[in-house]
């Protein structure tokens, strides 16, 4: 993952970004999750977190068969 912590205002966004490496890995599919969606939410496939809640929380994102993992901390504060 391009960053392994963030922070955000509530009502903001970002988007992480993930590589698969090596680059020539048969299945490049990833998917991205949050610990806490009333902190912020992830989109699954695209990586967009949006802070919700003041508090921290945690985006995995994951091969899909679940062999690599990388996190992001996410710190979300009062607008």
């Amino acid at each position: 993952m391009d960053q392994t912590a963030l922070a955000l205002k509530i009502g903001e966004t970002a988007t992480l970004k993930a590589t698969v490496v090596p680059s020539d890995a048969t299945n490049q599919t990833v998917a991205f999750s949050t610990s806490d969606m009333a902190i912020a939410t992830v989109t699954p496939v695209i990586g967009k977190v949006t802070a919700v809640a003041a508090g921290t929380t945690t985006i995995t994102v994951a091969t899909v068969d679940g062999a690599k993992t990388a996190s992001c901390e996410v710190t979300v504060t009062e607008a």
